[in-house]
């Protein structure tokens, strides 16, 4: 009787240990599940992160060509006119009306033309290969003076003289003589101009405006250096 108490005792014993193992197993397991799932949540949140900022990487710091900002100041002055010559030409023109090999009458025309001849800077020239700029010292070399404009002043200019010879047998041909009398005028006064100095004169005046303009900019030290124009510029 007391070994059958015991026996049943003993598998009482035995059934709550059992139950008590496999709650401890539960829990443990359930316990390394949740940490898995955390751990795979906190590599997760860091996979989206590292992918995320692989593809929105962060701004690159600005930077700021100084050079290309001198160029863009200057060239807002656009085309610089630095130097203006004007001159009144008196231009005669003509032109014969022929029989065969003869001529049996000329028409001539005497134009009197005021004339202007501007010369400068092209500032829209300037790249940024033309600054230097070392601490507060920039220095800033010009492209090459030339003829911007060349013009008659049709509102002063006139034909002073026209006439068609004897018994009026030159060709009635006014207007040909008159624009080629302007066009010769241009030629005459560009020339002039040139003989006169006047990209030597566009040039140094040139130099004094920038660098007047750079001053103002903020710059402590401006060097401006001047081109000499090529041969061709005066044509």
């Amino acid at each position: 009787m007391n070994d059958e108490r015991s026996n049943r005792r003993g598998g009482k014993n035995y059934e709550h240990l059992k139950r008590n193992l496999l709650l401890m197993t539960t829990g443990g397991i359930l316990l390394a599940t949740l940490f898995v799932l955390i751990g795979i949540w906190r590599t997760g949140t860091r996979f989206v992160g590292e992918l995320n900022s692989m593809f929105n990487p962060p701004p690159a710091t600005p930077q700021v060509d100084v050079r290309s900002v001198v160029v863009r100041q200057v060239r807002n002055a656009s085309e610089l006119t630095t130097a203006v010559f004007t001159m009144e030409a008196v231009v005669p023109t003509s032109q014969d009306r022929k029989l065969g090999e003869y001529v049996i009458g000329t028409t001539r025309l005497l134009y009197i033309a005021y004339g202007e001849v501007k010369a400068g800077v092209d500032l829209s020239d300037l790249k940024a290969d033309n600054v230097q700029i070392v601490n507060d010292t920039i220095l800033l070399r010009l492209p090459p003076p030339r003829i911007l404009d060349s013009k008659i002043d049709v509102n002063r200019s006139k034909v002073y003289d026209y006439d068609r010879g004897f018994l009026g047998l030159g060709p009635d041909v006014a207007p040909q003589l008159q624009t080629l009398a302007q066009q010769e005028t241009l030629l005459k006064i560009i020339t002039a101009a040139c003989n006169q100095g006047l990209l030597k004169q566009a040039n140094d005046r040139a130099e004094l405006v920038v660098s007047q303009l750079l001053n103002v900019a903020g710059y402590k030290e401006v060097l401006v250096e001047t081109t000499s124009p090529p041969p061709e510029s005066c044509k």
